[in-house]
């Protein structure tokens, strides 16, 4: 196997572990719902410290679920991930493009002097 194959295979049993660990060893159990998010998490703290905050705005939008919340959320991730994904790929298609060209160069610079030569004559 090799260095980068071992690499890979570490990275994706981190990132199994990462996701089956809470649910296994019970974390968020005393919770009533344990898993929700920042979002959820942060206005039950901001309500216990200060019963009566008003918040300054409303969202522009508010899913009639959570499920529909939850479907939206994954859509702009994966639209984003797209946009990341389209321009690292243009990137090193590009990069990959300019190598080539340079070795097609540095290969035949006879057959680019004898081009000039040609051009230099009509």
């Amino acid at each position: 196997m090799s260095r980068n194959t071992k690499i890979n295979v570490l990275l994706l049993l981190a990132v199994a572990a990462l996701a089956v660990l809470p649910l296994a060893l019970g974390l968020g159990d005393h919770k009533e719902e344990p898993f929700t998010g920042a979002d959820g998490e942060a206005e039950t703290a901001i309500t216990e410290i200060e019963p009566d905050y008003e918040p300054w705005f409303s969202p522009l939008y508010e899913p009639p679920s959570g499920e529909i919340e939850s479907a939206l959320f994954s859509l702009q991730a994966a639209l984003g991930a797209g946009v990341l994904a389209y321009y690292f790929g243009l990137h090193r298609g590009r990069r990959q493009g300019e190598r080539r060209a340079r070795e097609r160069d540095s290969e035949s610079p006879a057959a680019g002097t004898a081009e000039e030569s040609t051009a230099e004559r009509a």
